[in-house]
């Protein structure tokens, strides 16, 4: 969500994090700011806004300091302003911190330091508390100090701290929020993500849950939480950076949609081997695991739940075992049946969504097996997994989520035919038709990418709509959940999903004249069910655009537009029949003038609950 970045070493700390910052803008934010000891004391400067913002405030005065601590915030204790940017200071400017996460306890802190050290805050969010804290603890040993802090909080946090009378050396600790230490030579980072430290640095710690790091410039020293150091095996990071960079295209969404060929490619045939099997990464689930599963949990937010309602079906119809599709800030709440013979499949794109990481554990805590789905390696998701398939998606950037999700469906269909072939519930003969038609989605995805421009018109031509539905039987009803989600996180149209069949129980009553309605029917077995829905929303006056397989004409009686997907079997429609989603989505936002890869109010990596 917020985004980290420290430096100590020689040189100009201020260019090297306002770098830093720059390039984790793609997590979403609405201020910034940085902090630098400089003369005994630390100089706090901090902006709503664009990082830009910043540095036109920073630009006015020189400062030149070795050591600093940045920051990019995106709101939850108090409104986007000024003073409630990142980094907070005490009251005497001696300490200084950022800070990703909650501080749940804050309000009891807070209270309790203005009585016994009558501190006075300046804003109106948690994490200002800390600072202070940090303050009345420090007596020259900023460990101490931090340590100290940290025993007195509750909630979900990566701190970063520095102090004046220690100006080489800064402390970070982690406890449920993503944190990494950059290795250099004669200098050091800290960082909430890798791509902030990818001009500098290829070699990093990553820092587990409940630890403590010092950082000089010539040294990373890793505590855990009993004050014992730590050895940690350096993690060699091998993506390629440029990869973040548009290639050309407008946005990063419009690139990332256009990845998806290669995307699924790469996900798909890295797990195949030459008899056509499937290698699920080294995952050591036998025959005789699949079997004692008696039940199998997806637990999942926003984009990726919505691959977990594919995957209950895919694996349920494969593998024939009851399949159970959760939200994650959900799931911990209600007591889960959860046991030894569950399989709990978290799915996360970046690996550090926190309600999932809670689910997680507290599946893992009652006995359940946990095999995670996620495209960041090295995630605190993926750590904490007893099995990681990870999507190979490559670098996501834009906020609303596109090749992740389709590379997430490749990922259902493997294990639902791993599953399924291992435990003996679906023949030879259905196993090599399902992957030969997941060997075909590549080729299929770019031709509906080549019919661009006829989405693009649509978009057009509706994109003034206010209120948009999209419905959908089986498979289909998944796939308008994120086809609705898209449009309205980047478009800010309110649109809403729903399955076909339960129009009538209520939903048929916010039909009017000129009502847009995406009808999706590419599921064969429902697909007359699903033309005699689209009738009973065309009686009303509605607009309606159809999305349907080749061939399938008979729709078009009973739509205003029609949008054909390439012939494909029922099972892996959803992979083709999201993409015209995405697009008009994308172009519908391109039409209204919306900031399409940082919509307002989202992050792409949500860190709190």
């Amino acid at each position: 969500m917020c985004g980290i970045v420290g430096f100590v070493g020689s040189g100009n700390a201020k260019e090297k994090i306002i770098d830093g910052l720059k390039r984790l803008e793609y997590r979403g934010y609405d201020s910034a700011g940085i902090a630098l000891p400089i003369d005994g004391k630390i100089e706090i400067r901090k902006h709503v806004g664009e990082i830009k913002n910043l540095e036109k405030i920073i630009g006015e005065a020189e400062f030149d300091s070795s050591i600093g601590i940045g920051h990019t915030r995106w709101a939850t204790h108090g409104a986007p302003s000024d003073v409630n940017s990142h980094p907070h200071g005490n009251m005497d400017s001696s300490i200084a911190i950022v800070h990703n996460g909650i501080i749940e306890n804050y309000q009891e802190i807070k209270e309790w330091l203005i009585k016994e050290y009558g501190i006075v805050f300046k804003s109106e969010t948690d994490s200002e508390v800390i600072a202070h804290l940090i303050g009345i603890f420090y007596d020259g040993d900023l460990l101490a100090a931090v340590n100290k802090a940290v025993e007195e909080m509750r909630g979900a946090y990566a701190v970063c701290a520095i102090a004046a009378d220690e100006p080489d050396k800064m402390v970070a600790v982690r406890k449920d929020a993503p944190l990494v230490a950059g290795i250099g030579k004669g200098f050091n980072f800290i960082a909430s993500d890798i791509p902030a430290l990818l001009k500098y640095v290829r070699q990093v710690y990553l820092i587990e849950n409940n630890e403590t790091v010092v950082l000089t410039k010539d040294d990373i020293v890793i505590y855990n939480e009993n004050g014992d150091k730590v050895k940690r095996d350096v993690f060699n990071v091998t993506w390629d950076a440029d990869a973040a960079e548009k290639e050309g295209y407008d946005h990063f969404m419009l690139k990332e949609i256009h990845e998806q060929p290669k995307g699924i490619s790469e996900t798909l045939l890295r797990r195949l081997e030459e008899d056509g099997s499937v290698n699920l990464d080294g995952i050591s689930m036998t025959k005789e695991d699949i079997e004692s599963f008696n039940k199998v949990y997806i637990v999942a937010c926003g984009t990726a739940y919505h691959a977990g309602l594919v995957g209950k079906l895919v694996i349920e119809k494969m593998a024939r075992v009851p399949v159970e599709v959760d939200i994650a800030s959900e799931f911990r709440y209600r007591d889960p049946f959860v046991d030894e013979n569950t399989l709990f499949i978290a799915i996360s794109q970046s690996g550090e969504t926190l309600d999932t990481l809670a689910a997680l554990r507290e599946a893992k805590r009652k006995g359940a097996r946990v095999l995670s789905v996620v495209n960041v390696v090295g995630s605190s998701v993926a750590r904490e997994s007893d099995d990681v398939f990870y999507t190979w998606a490559g670098p996501e950037i834009a906020v609303a989520s596109t090749k992740a999700y389709t590379t997430q469906l490749i990922c259902m269909y493997l294990i639902g035919l791993y599953m399924g072939s291992t435990k003996g519930t679906i023949d030879k003969e259905y196993y090599n038709k399902v992957l030969d038609e997941l060997k075909a989605l590549p080729g299929k995805v770019e031709a509906i990418l080549d019919k661009e421009p006829e989405i693009e018109a649509l978009a057009k031509k509706y994109h003034r709509k206010e209120q948009v539905f999209y419905i959908g039987r089986g498979l289909d009803s998944g796939v308008s959940y994120e086809g609705s989600l898209k449009l309205k996180e980047i478009s800010y149209i309110n649109s809403f999903a729903i399955a076909a069949g339960e129009l009538k129980h209520g939903t048929i009553a916010l039909m009017e004249p000129d009502t847009l309605v995406f009808a999706l029917a590419t599921q064969d077995f429902l697909y007359e069910k699903m033309v005699s829905n689209v009738e009973e929303i065309r009686a009303r006056g509605a607009r309606i655009i159809g999305v349907s397989k080749e061939g399938k004409t008979e729709i078009e009686k009973v739509c205003d537009e029609v949008f054909y997907i390439p012939q494909c079997i029922d099972e892996v429609s959803p992979v083709l029949a999201v993409i015209p989603l995405q697009i008009f989505a994308y172009y519908v936002a391109k039409e209204r003038n919306c900031n399409i890869d940082k919509p307002k109010n989202l992050a792409k990596s949500v860190t709190v609950e």
